[in-house]
């Protein structure tokens, strides 16, 4: 719905609301504000939804859905969710508590036994909870989607060999394949895909008739392609492809279907007469299941709450004396962020179409200012500032690193010597071959860089896909100096033989 159209509607029905309708004053603020967060975070498209006392009080596009064509964005342009499909997933799970086919205690092994965990006294303990709360103990996989093209099966068969970075519920470490665990279980329940059972069971009841379960459900051409700052200049770059752990971020949806997702969940998943779950279900997927660390999101800094924890698919923290529910997602290229204050009944769902555009939290607390708590701080400057300041820092670290190369060394061996095939239970494959002076290296056919030497027997420089970094390749000989082991990217791998 066009912006001036809606400010008309509320003009028309502001009565029914009372106190609470927000005036055409601070639409047209929140407006003007939604534009220049686009203008300062230099996003070329954005979608945001206001929703409060289950009435959409603001939806407008901005911008367009890619660089140089002029498709503009509406409320109706699909957008990529990312993560905020966690919360989705867990209604999916809540929908099975109801009907009494799992609890959230029951352990993960009775329904899904092929995961293992590299502690197998945490693959008998992990709960369907745990699952849901990242406090497996296991530290963040994504190089499974990233590094590979595995299905998740195998996925699953691999977590025994990612060892843990802290024991079972005593951290807090973000864990997408766990999110994928989850879909498959959920499947195994309710008999179907876990993308036919999110479509039956929440997007026809809400009415949210453009939202898929993944991009190749789309059957149009309104939706975005996503964008990176690549050389300070922005470029469209490839979509990433549907993932395999799709039940941990893979909906996409407009701003028009996604008020009615907001809506539900603010309403206690009420819908048109019925609803998702039952009250203490729902009760329970807002309750606080475990802390957060303050440093998982730069934004605290700021913001300084007094407590930042996890519910079942919600981040929560306390903002000006009131609880705040919300919920980042992130794809290469693309964002999204959705929040509640829910003593208000107030929430938003905002989209964008560039990489990790941080402007998107800035509209969260100016909606909350603006049209329930009061205040008129700029939290988009402020976010900017803190955000070019992390990036000074990480362009210090570079040229610190730049500065740590040792001038006017050579390879050990002659590069032929590093060609080959190098093997990882864990990572999968990697063929190192020769380019010229440099080094090319192919990582499952999924991620590939050539480098060029560093010093010693480091090879340094940016992957093929130039938003993707820079990257290194350090070599390690045997005791009796022929090439032995490989760390790519983090990622360690033996020569084969």
């Amino acid at each position: 719905m066009n912006v001036f159209k809606l400010i008309t509607c509320l003009l028309i029905t502001g009565s029914v609301f009372g106190q609470k309708t927000p005036t055409v004053k601070q639409i047209q603020a929140f407006d003007q504000y939604v534009a220049t967060v686009q203008k300062q975070w230099a996003i070329p498209g954005m979608s945001v939804v206001v929703v409060k006392d289950n009435k959409v009080i603001f939806s407008k596009g901005y911008g367009v859905r890619e660089v140089g064509r002029p498709e503009p964005v509406d409320t109706q342009t699909l957008f990529a969710c990312a993560s905020t499909t966690k919360a989705m997933t867990v209604a999916l799970m809540g929908m099975l508590v109801d009907e009494g086919k799992l609890a959230w205690s029951d352990p993960v092994y009775k329904y899904l036994p092929e995961l293992q965990l590299y502690d197998a006294s945490a693959s008998r303990e992990i709960t369907i909870r745990d699952l849901l709360i990242h406090d497996t103990g296991v530290g963040g996989t994504d190089f499974f989607t990233g590094a590979m093209h595995i299905p998740v099966n195998e996925m699953f068969r691999r977590m025994a060999l990612v060892k843990p970075s802290y024991s079972i519920r005593s951290g807090f470490i973000y864990q997408n394949i766990m999110y994928s665990a989850a879909g498959r279980i959920i499947e195994r329940l309710m008999g179907t895909t876990w993308a036919e059972a999110i479509q039956a069971r929440i997007f026809r009841p809400l009415g949210m008739l453009r939202t898929v379960p993944k991009r190749r459900y789309i059957k149009d051409d309104n939706q975005v392609r996503p964008h990176y700052v690549i050389n300070d200049t922005i470029r469209v770059i490839d979509y990433t492809p549907d993932s395999e752990i799709g039940s941990a971020g893979a909906v996409w949806s407009s701003a028009d279907d996604i008020s009615k997702w907001v809506t539900c969940m603010l309403d206690s998943s009420k819908y048109n007469g019925g609803r998702l779950l039952k009250p203490e279900t729902w009760a329970e997927v807002f309750k606080t299941q475990t802390l957060v660390p303050n440093d998982e999101y730069p934004t605290m800094q700021l913001l300084q709450p007094n407590w930042l924890t996890y519910g079942l698919g919600w981040y929560q923290h306390d903002y000006k004396g009131h609880k705040i529910n919300f919920h980042t997602g992130s794809h290469a290229g693309l964002t999204a962020i959705t929040a509640q204050l829910p003593d208000e009944k107030l929430g938003i769902f905002a989209f964008g179409n560039v990489d990790h555009a941080e402007g998107r939290h800035a509209l969260i607390y100016k909606a909350f200012d603006l049209f329930a708590l009061g205040g008129t701080r700029d939290w988009s400057t402020e976010f900017k500032t803190l955000y070019e300041g992390i990036k000074e820092q990480n362009r210090k670290a570079t040229a610190s690193f730049v500065a740590q190369r040792v001038p006017n060394t050579k390879p050990s061996l002659a590069l032929q010597e590093y060609a080959g095939t190098y093997n990882s239970l864990l990572y999968g494959e990697i063929t190192v071959s020769l380019a010229g002076n440099d080094l090319s290296f192919n990582a499952n056919n999924a991620l590939t860089a050539t480098l060029p030497h560093w010093h010693y027997d480091t090879f340094y420089g940016s992957f093929d896909k130039a938003w993707q970094g820079k990257t290194t390749a350090q070599f390690s000989l045997s005791s009796v100096g022929k090439v032995s082991t490989l760390v790519f990217n983090g990622m360690d791998f033996k020569k084969k033989r």
